[in-house]
């Protein structure tokens, strides 16, 4: 399993956020260079997690982008949902998707439920707390 790369963007441009000094804005130019992102790409992504409510963007020449709240209040997986919309490890876990190819009685359902509240508490549990300014 891999992350997809808008996932992993949307982590950098927050990391970015988060690292920003109090009353700063990070450019879509700015957060493209420093974390190796197209612009283009980028610009989706920015919007994405904007309308996630983890973002607030600012117009005008000195415009760019914030965090929405406290770094400590943004979770990996705030943010990789908010890209992606949400993570399930298996056809068993998306309820939404859940009898397309996919038996009644799977007796693996239980691992996989398991496995995905593991991964999404590990992905809760971390934020940018530690990416914000002054912090190592």
């Amino acid at each position: 399993m891999r992350l997809s790369r808008r996932a992993d963007y949307a982590l950098r441009a927050v990391r970015h956020c988060s690292g920003l000094a109090k009353n700063t804005v990070g450019s879509i130019s700015s957060i493209s260079e420093k974390e190796s992102v197209p612009r283009e790409f980028l610009a989706k992504v920015l919007n994405d997690l904007t309308q996630g409510g983890l973002l607030v963007s600012f117009k005008g020449i000195k415009g760019g982008y914030a965090l929405a709240k406290k770094p400590k209040d943004i979770s990996f997986l705030d943010v990789i949902e908010a890209v992606d919309g949400p993570i399930h490890l298996n056809l068993c876990t998306d309820h939404k998707a859940s009898g397309v190819d996919h038996p009644k009685n799977c007796a693996m359902c239980g691992f996989w439920k398991k496995q995905e509240a593991g991964f999404k508490k590990a992905l809760g549990g971390h934020t940018f707390s530690r990416y914000a300014k002054g912090k190592k």
